[in-house]
């Protein structure tokens, strides 16, 4: 049986499709996989949505997203954290504000576009 090992090491993981090559200790590598997975399910809705194309600008979304999400739980009480919702992500005033990030994202990439 081999030994855990705690010293750094690649890994291989894909992301809605493709393969990346990330760093991790042993230690941390459930933890990576599950972020891996996260990421690879908010950027798949955001793909399947239609709303936004190109792996950079899904990429985006779903780190704005993801810090969205992070940044509410924060904020809240303690004693609320257990009691959240999915239906709270979907709040009128945070459906307002990803709009104006994408408009945003748009806006700042729309000159890469003729690059391609």
């Amino acid at each position: 049986m081999a030994e855990a090992r705690d010293g750094p090491m690649q890994i291989d993981v894909m992301i809605l499709g493709r393969e990346y090559r990330v760093t991790c200790r042993d230690n941390e590598r459930e933890e990576l996989q599950r972020a891996v997975a996260h990421l690879d399910t908010r950027m798949r809705e955001i793909r399947d949505a239609g709303k936004v194309s190109g792996v950079d600008r899904i990429a985006v979304m779903a780190a704005l997203n993801i810090a969205n999400d992070l940044l509410r739980e924060r904020k809240e009480p303690p004693a609320r954290r257990g009691a959240a919702t999915t239906s709270s992500v979907d709040a009128p005033d945070a459906q307002r504000r990803i709009k104006a990030m994408q408009a945003a994202i748009d806006k700042a990439l729309a000159p890469q576009e003729r690059l391609f």
